[in-house]
């Protein structure tokens, strides 16, 4: 029984071809979510590519350098990147991760979007659709309350910064939306 060198999936397997071919065996068998994913035709998900820890240590060099490339990808979570620190590949088996230049990717300007997936930008103005408990603070931060000129957090598309009863606070995406006009 054949299964996805990667995930393990036994559901819609398909034998892929890791680019450029090189002196290593390139071929591997990957489920579609795999693929998909892997060939850029549906959103990266990092919360899929956990098994990572696992395949990153097969001895097969095509999955290591796919591995690599993935682990690479996702770079910004915190656990690729230990993942990432951890992973070994000889100069030869790098060189050939690499080759398709995936490590100099610009990594994408991370999207702070709210709850009804609407892109937020610095200095919008947002309402809360929960009401909140602020974390040692004895504010309330009532559902509809109006939150202006926000800013983004830079590095956690998840999160915003605004001010509730002259406090900066922080608060999740999840819990806003986009106030009109």
């Amino acid at each position: 029984m054949s299964i996805c060198a990667l995930c393990g999936s036994s559901e819609q397997l398909s034998v892929y071809e890791v680019q450029p071919v090189r002196s290593f065996p390139n071929k591997v068998i990957l489920c579609q979510t795999c693929l998909d994913q892997i060939e850029r035709k549906t959103e990266l998900k990092p919360d899929y590519w956990h098994f990572l820890s696992d395949a990153m240590w097969s001895e097969e060099p095509a999955v290591q350098a796919i591995a690599w490339r993935m682990l690479n990808r996702l770079k910004t979570e915190t656990w690729a990147a230990d993942l990432l620190d951890m992973l070994y590949l000889d100069e030869e088996l790098l060189d050939w991760a690499k080759a398709l230049g995936e490590e100099d990717e610009p990594i994408a300007a991370l999207e702070h979007k709210d709850s009804l997936g609407n892109v937020l930008n610095h200095g919008d103005s947002v309402v809360l659709t929960k009401t909140l408990d602020v974390k040692g603070s004895l504010i309330n931060a009532r559902i509809g309350t109006v939150v202006k000129n926000i800013r983004l957090v830079e590095d956690n598309p998840e999160q915003i910064e605004g001010k509730i009863d002259g406090q900066l606070i922080v608060i999740l995406t999840k819990y806003l939306k986009k106030q009109n006009g």
